[in-house]
């Protein structure tokens, strides 16, 4: 079949994935018999299905997400010490509906980034409005839309996200008009909308990024309050595979026994 009747109506509506399937899905319902009702089905589920992938691929630009970095691409036997299941049951996202947060901390290297980007990512695929920076860039992004004007806009966006996740927390200090740009976040999302953080800084140290005590004290006490708390500790996984890529070259490296990566979870 070359073309069918229905295809410049098709496309005149729009309705591409339709029109792309409609010899196929015409030729499948000659040959087994389908009424109209199931033929329009089978076009309607096409449509559908092009639709639904279209919109998750724009709402992942849109988040700042990685696509490629999903649970399925985590190395867990790098990290025997992390709990699993407690990140597979984080990864149903049931922690939305509850505004509780999550917090990953440890040492560069270890996939922290990686376990925030891929709970954002299954957060994304249940439709969910999520927003992914970096702490530093974030806050870049607030002091310059100030300047333009456009600050109230970008803040509201900020703050309509179901899931907002900051990666690198205190890998620079804080300058005053940050620190308060962070705390008014952390105030305003408390109990309404749930943040990733992650950062190569001990708990304990959390509060030195702010360089104010007690603007700290307020926004550590709401973003720990409901929250879920991944402390990772070992090698870096890039500093393990440099040593692996060296270790293929035995007359210039040693052949040292690598050390092994362990992790700790505690919730």
């Amino acid at each position: 079949m070359i073309s069918h009747p229905l295809l410049p109506k098709l496309r005149q509506l729009r309705l591409s994935a339709m029109a792309l399937t409609l010899d196929v899905r015409a030729a499948q319902a000659a040959e087994r018999q389908l009424t109209p009702v199931e033929f329009l089905a089978l076009l309607l589920d096409d449509e559908l299905e092009r639709r639904s992938h279209t919109r998750l691929a724009r709402h992942f630009t849109q988040s700042g997400c990685d696509s490629h970095k999903t649970l399925a691409h985590f190395n867990f036997a790098a990290a025997p010490g992390i709990n699993r299941t407690l990140i597979q049951e984080l990864a149903t996202c049931t922690f939305l509906a509850h505004h509780e947060n999550i917090l990953i901390c440890g040492p560069t290297g270890v996939g922290k980034s990686h376990l925030a980007n891929a709970i954002a990512c299954e957060a994304l695929k249940r439709d969910r409005r999520v927003l992914s920076r970096s702490t530093q860039r974030l806050l870049a992004d607030l002091h310059a839309a100030r300047a333009s004007g456009s600050q109230p806009r970008l803040l509201a966006r900020v703050l309509a996200a179901d899931l907002l996740v900051l990666d690198d927390f205190g890998l620079l200090p804080l300058s005053p008009q940050a620190a308060q740009d962070l705390y008014q976040i952390i105030s305003e999302r408390y109990e309404r909308g749930s943040m990733i953080v992650t950062s190569n800084r001990a708990f304990e140290e959390w509060a030195d990024v702010f360089g104010d005590p007690l603007l700290a004290s307020a926004a550590l006490d709401r973003l720990t309050h409901h929250a879920h708390t991944l402390v990772i500790r070992g090698a870096s996984y890039r500093q393990r595979s440099r040593r692996k890529e060296s270790a293929s070259y035995p007359s210039a490296v040693s052949q040292e026994q690598l050390p092994r990566v362990t992790s700790e979870q505690t919730a």
